[in-house]
């Protein structure tokens, strides 16, 4: 049993504790060279008075490849991996900031703290005896400005099916990320709620993390944890004065250990496709039930994937699972200004079709996360129309179907090109992921596109 580590991107309603992520729970149930797909509900805490508690459902997206590896909201980059020690660069997402909905009376006319993204870069030593993970994190997006240096140690405990792991940590958080999230700045102060700037200080964590193996592939997880602030965050007018708990709640599936980048049986995959906006909802877009582009609009895109297949024939079954990278371009018909939009997914593929043999036919459906530089137009638009909110960050979904080229026309050179159709499509996840901004809403394009092996 060893562990997976650290990977990329997201915003909340209410955070958790910034000692009680979902990054130790996943590192503990993650298995090395391996792909996974979850779900964790997370009841969501918030040290500002009288918030009110929620309910954060936090999509797992996981990877471990030889030098890069994803965990939900963090991806790294491995600089050196051994069995006893690792060093690695990440980014990260904060899970601090202002609630989205129902804001506390002694938030009110204060501008928001949002979430933020930090870089950073950690040291990991693994003993029989413990573990020991140092972090420095610093941030990336110029929100707090601020820094932090986390310590951990924690062990693991085996019991049967069940595995435990429990860890103290310590973190020392700078004065400016301190000040950012519970300061009260002069223009902010009312009668009650005076100016405060917070200076650095040192938050601790006792947390437990746990998972039972349901089946070789499935397994529960959990994490149950108290943070305490340090003065400076708790003397704040904004904070309540006490500790401060996390619960989180999941399943989690892996696929199977994956091939190496290098290996002969992991060829490249790029993709090219292009299509317009529609009107029909995702799902009887992707049930063939509507399939109408005409839009007041007209906005179109463009794009370029990128993949590798991870998993063959999991469990024996026509059924592979591939990871993309890739960037979609906007074209908003001159309405306003275009945009690109980084996407990351993982994506199964069915082939077991009777024909498929003859011609094969593949329906794939793809997950992942979807970080937009503008929000698209049609996103805008109907938000605006319902009165939501929007997102740059959404969760991302592409289910396609496609049939192999060379089997058509004939040609053996061509088996491996795939052409075919598929919806890109936007979503918050019907308002449920704080992660997402709760955001219930999104987008759909219908397109076409050509895909080839290198």
């Amino acid at each position: 049993m060893y562990r997976i580590y650290k990977y990329l991107l997201p915003a909340l309603l209410a955070p958790l504790p910034a000692l009680a992520g979902t990054e130790t729970l996943i590192d503990f149930v993650a298995v090395p060279n391996s792909a996974g797909l979850g779900a964790i509900q997370r009841v969501a805490y918030t040290p500002y008075k009288d918030a009110s508690r929620g309910l954060d459902l936090i999509p797992l997206y996981m990877y471990e490849g030889e030098r890069i590896y994803l965990h939900a909201t963090r991806v790294g980059l491995k600089l050196r991996e051994k069995e006893r020690y690792g060093l690695d660069l990440f980014l990260d997402y904060r899970y601090e900031g202002y609630p989205y909905e129902k804001t506390p009376p002694v938030l009110a006319g204060m501008e928001k703290r949002n979430p933020a993204v930090d870089m950073g870069i950690s040291y990991r030593y693994r003993r029989p005896y413990g573990n020991f993970d140092l972090e420095y994190l610093h941030d990336a997006n110029h929100t707090h400005k601020g820094s932090e240096t986390r310590f951990e140690y924690s062990v693991d405990l085996d019991a049967g099916r069940w595995h435990f792991r429990p860890a103290v940590t310590v973190a020392r958080r700078s004065r400016l990320l301190n000040d950012y999230y519970y300061g009260v700045r002069p223009e902010e102060a009312t009668a009650t709620r005076p100016a405060y700037h917070a200076g650095a200080g040192t938050d601790w964590a006792l947390n437990l993390y746990a998972y039972y193996d349901l089946s070789a592939r499935w397994r529960a997880l959990g994490a149950l944890g108290f943070t305490h602030h340090s003065n400076q965050i708790l003397r704040s007018p904004l904070v309540e004065d006490s500790a401060e708990p996390s619960l989180q709640l999941g399943v989690a599936y892996e696929f199977g250990n994956h091939q190496p980048y290098s290996a002969p049986a992991a060829p490249l995959q790029v993709r090219l496709f292009g299509g317009r906006a529609t009107e029909c909802n995702f799902l009887p877009a992707a049930t063939f039930r509507c399939g109408s582009t005409r839009t007041g609009d007209d906005t179109r895109i463009w794009g370029l994937d990128v993949g590798r297949t991870l998993v063959k024939n999991v469990h024996g079954w026509p059924l592979d699972f591939a990871g993309y990278v890739g960037v979609l371009a906007h074209d908003e018909r001159g309405l306003r200004s275009n945009g690109l939009q980084l996407n990351a997914q993982l994506k199964a593929f069915y082939s077991g079709f009777p024909w498929s043999e003859r011609v094969l036919t593949r329906v794939g459906f793809g997950a992942g996360f979807s970080f937009a530089q503008r929000v698209p137009l049609t996103e805008e638009r109907d938000q605006a129309r319902r009165g939501r909110a929007t997102s740059k960050l959404l969760n991302y979904l592409d289910p396609t179907l496609d049939v192999s080229v060379g089997d058509l026309v004939g040609s053996r050179r061509l088996h491996d090109t795939m052409l075919g159709v598929g919806i890109s499509h936007r979503s918050g996840i019907f308002g449920t992921s704080q992660l997402l901004g709760n955001i219930n809403g999104g987008s759909n394009y219908l397109y076409a596109y050509l895909e080839t092996t290198l």
